[in-house]
């Protein structure tokens, strides 16, 4: 890939549910998308491969294969897939065909140390070749990664856009801080931007009631407060974590298995 491209090259990170849809990348050089689930960042120059739990404890949870995207058609689900009665009624669905060349992979596969589950992440090739967790890859929001920065430079093992379901509703945390006593949910709203909607303060509201009645503790913090000398304000979170018992190591997370899939459902997909 020229040099000069690739830093504003867009990357998708796409799930590889099963050990087959590896085997195929490798052997045929595609990958599937259903149309109707595609991200809004569309279309990647390049994809990444995020391997889920079916791939054991040594290769789950990591992104190690990645290749540039040569062409995508839109085909029906007949032309790429056995129609059998079982799934005769998804034969004429329309699935983006996503044609990878010159597969590669990481010396040092980009890790989750936490069990998430990872559909898509849209991001860009320059924070690929610098990641080193999956955190590091999010692309939605700079002051994110500020706050992101800070966390890492501490030695923070937070999680970014965590997704926790609570009564059947789907929030994303914006950072999530498993510690020994609690879970703390830390969010950059910037309620700047809210307050003259009386419909989003009541989403808020209701959001945030929500969540820490599903037992977190949750910190909020503006846009101008992380923009302007966060130094005064992350004592407020190294205190809850200290009150929390300080933070968990990754290897003793236990995640609820109970959980509700999201919408997007890969063709044979285990279980997460």
């Amino acid at each position: 890939m020229p040099r000069k491209k690739m830093a504003n090259q867009e990357l998708l990170v796409a799930l590889l549910p099963r050990k087959v849809a590896l085997k195929r990348l490798q052997k045929e050089g595609w990958y599937h998308i259903p149309v109707e689930n595609a991200p809004r960042r569309w279309a990647p120059e390049v994809m990444a491969f995020f391997q889920g739990k079916v791939f054991g404890d040594e290769e789950a949870y990591k992104i190690r294969y990645f290749g540039e995207v040569a062409g995508i058609d839109t085909v029906p689900r007949k032309e790429l897939f056995r129609t059998t009665k079982r799934n005769a009624f998804k034969a004429e669905r329309l699935y983006y065909r996503i044609q990878i060349k010159d597969l590669r992979m990481r010396y040092r596969p980009i890790v989750s140390y936490r069990p998430r589950r990872i559909v898509f992440l849209p991001t860009t090739l320059a924070k690929f070749e610098q990641a080193g967790q999956i955190n590091d890859l999010f692309d939605g929001s700079p002051l994110e990664d500020r706050l992101w920065q800070t966390l890492k430079q501490n030695g923070i093992l937070a999680e970014r856009q965590w997704k926790t379901i609570v009564d059947a509703h789907n929030y994303y945390l914006d950072f999530a801080i498993f510690c020994k006593k609690g879970k703390l949910a830390i969010e950059t709203d910037g309620y700047t931007y809210h307050y003259d909607d009386r419909n989003q303060i009541d989403y808020d509201t209701i959001r945030r009631n929500e969540i820490e009645l599903d037992g977190w503790r949750s910190l909020h913090f503006t846009s101008r407060q992380v923009n302007d000398g966060f130094a005064r304000y992350y004592p407020h979170i190294q205190r809850a974590i200290e009150q929390l018992g300080g933070v968990e190591e990754p290897e003793n997370y236990v995640r609820k298995t109970d959980e509700i899939r999201g919408r997007y459902i890969v063709d044979g997909e285990e279980p997460f």
